[in-house]
């Protein structure tokens, strides 16, 4: 079984509508955190809460620039999200089309 302390990481970071803006805009490519807060019109505390969440995932990388920070999509994070997602939700050969396996009457 796996470990999915890690998985959870990234799960949690696409169930934010914020975090969902976030990655639309940087899907344009590198922004910088200002540009952020100007299209997103939140603070800047809340945009270091989605940002920290987001890279902790590995979906977003940060490069910091003097006081600034630029964001971008991480191509490695954004595969292993795909990735993951499919590995969870493959149903190989565990499901059959006549049912689901078990016992119960309703099933049968």
């Amino acid at each position: 079984m796996r470990d999915h302390a890690a998985d959870v990481k990234v799960f949690k970071a696409f169930c934010d509508v914020n975090r969902l803006q976030v990655l639309e805009l940087l899907r344009g490519g590198e922004k910088c955190a200002c540009v952020l807060l100007d299209e997103l019109q939140i603070s800047q505390s809340t945009l270091s809460h989605h940002m920290k969440i987001l890279c902790d995932s590995g979906i977003v990388v940060a490069r910091k620039d003097g006081k600034w920070t630029h964001y971008s999509i991480s191509r490695e994070g954004s595969e292993q999200a795909g990735e993951l997602l499919k590995v969870l939700t493959d149903l190989g050969d565990s499901v059959k089309e006549d049912g689901c396996g078990c016992r119960k009457v309703s099933c049968i």
